[in-house]
């Protein structure tokens, strides 16, 4: 058959479908006589209900059913015979005026965009590069420390001091009035960790058991408790025990209780030097592919179909709501959430997504087999046993669609970066880490 494409704007395009009556009509009769063999009624023993009490119980949906799969077979033919590639679902809507012995109706869709890629060759991309110091060793070595020290009661003339494990009752209030989450008793915290806001630390520092104080105490702006954010508390703190750290030397004793093989303590500086190189080659591909990314669709030019748009506008949605609900918020799948919250972040995935896949059908950079069987090995190097976590990859469909993903975003990127202007920039174990200041 011959299938005329109207352009409306843009990606928007029109087809007139045809739908014959005649193969409507069979294709219901077809189906009430199938469900006539087996639909039970009351007064009727199954599979002897007349076929006119079936087609008056189940006429209409049936043939609700047969009218949307038809048009949609007709849709799926007219679409293939003009080769439009179909972006989303297409509005389909009835015609008035079609000739007796048909149904007309109207499809109206879009289209997959052409992308034009930009010349990647006089395009600037900045890649990181980051180093493993002893530095960052040491301070790795001191957080193991601190998972494993043990604490001792001090004497009650010792003053608090960082390091401590403090067991407190407090209580704040403001204009007078004891606010929630504002008391306690025999609450342990330990100094200079932060869990306290700064304020609170200073004045417990200090202190010797058995001593109260009072204090003013502002909230900032931005706490996370609402009730009190931007006011200020007058607290009472009574310091009821006052413990030591003590932090067990870096000896064999530690490397063995860490399960470092050779129990030495430069097998345990080794291991840790080995799992940070692996979370530093992580964390700079990540780096480093967002910016390759960021170029290439900074050069491409495209439409964007709004139709799969607004999908993934309604995908992050449901995202927000699912979170909301495992915070506990009260009918949070029922949420009133604006799509223009998510729309700039929805675009910018829809345009990444359809220029990523444009750069890879062009250059031939899927996945291969081998590709991904090396990045699920890399992922599973880091855990005691790498073979149950090649095993856990390999028996899902779907997580092995996300490592292929991952594999393709890196492949495209390579790509992005061997065409590209590259300059290097160094920078600190601690700025890559996210431990600045």
């Amino acid at each position: 058959m011959t299938v005329t494409v109207e352009t409306l704007e843009k990606l928007e395009r029109k087809i007139t479908l045809t739908v014959p009556v005649t193969a409507i009509q069979s294709e219901v009769d077809a189906r009430l006589k199938k469900m006539a063999r087996t639909v039970k009624m009351d007064g009727f023993r199954p599979g002897k209900v007349p076929m006119n009490v079936v087609a008056q119980r189940y006429g209409y949906s049936v043939q609700y059913e047969v009218l949307n799969d038809k048009v949609g077979e007709a849709f799926a033919v007219a679409a293939n015979e003009a080769q439009v590639r179909v972006a989303g679902q297409p509005r389909i809507s009835e015609k008035e005026g079609a000739p007796e012995g048909e149904l007309n109706f109207e499809a109206i869709f879009e289209v997959y965009p052409e992308v034009k890629l930009g010349n990647l060759a006089d395009t600037e991309v900045e890649k990181l590069t980051a180093e493993v110091s002893d530095a960052a060793i040491d301070k790795t070595v001191d957080i193991l420390r601190k998972q494993r020290r043990t604490f001792a009661q001090r004497a009650q003339a010792d003053a608090a001091q960082d390091g401590d494990r403090a067991t407190i009752d407090f209580e704040g209030k403001i204009d007078g009035e004891v606010f929630s989450g504002g008391k306690a008793e025999d609450f342990q915290f330990i100094l200079g960790d932060g869990q306290m806001l700064k304020e609170f630390e200073d004045a417990v520092r200090g202190m010797k058991s058995g001593e109260s104080k009072t204090f003013p105490l502002a909230f900032p702006a931005d706490y996370h408790g609402q009730d009190v954010a931007g006011k200020t508390a007058d607290f009472l703190v009574t310091v009821k025990k006052l413990e030591a750290a003590n932090l067990p030397e870096v000896n064999e004793a530690l490397a063995k209780s860490l399960g470092i093989a050779d129990g030495t303590v430069e097998g345990l500086r080794a291991d840790i030097r080995k799992n940070l190189e692996r979370e530093v080659k992580f964390r700079l591909l990540a780096r480093n592919k967002q910016a390759a990314m960021d170029a290439l669709v900074a050069k491409a030019e495209l439409d964007l179909p709004q139709s799969i748009v607004q999908s993934e506008i309604e995908r992050l949605k449901e995202g927000a709501r699912a979170d909301l609900k495992q915070r506990g918020v009260k009918d949070a799948d029922k949420a009133p959430i604006p799509d223009d919250i998510f729309r700039p972040q929805a675009e910018q995935r829809v345009r990444l997504g359809l220029v990523v896949a444009e750069v890879v059908r062009g250059n031939t950079l899927h996945a291969k087999p081998e590709q991904i069987k090396a990045h699920i090995e890399e992922l599973a190097a880091s855990y005691e046993r790498p073979e149950d976590v090649v095993r856990w990859y390999n028996s899902d469909n779907q997580r092995l669609a996300e490592v292929e993903a991952v594999v393709i975003e890196s492949n495209v990127s390579d790509f992005v970066l061997a065409q590209a202007k590259v300059s290097e920039k160094a920078i600190s174990f601690e700025e890559l880490m996210g431990q600045q200041g």
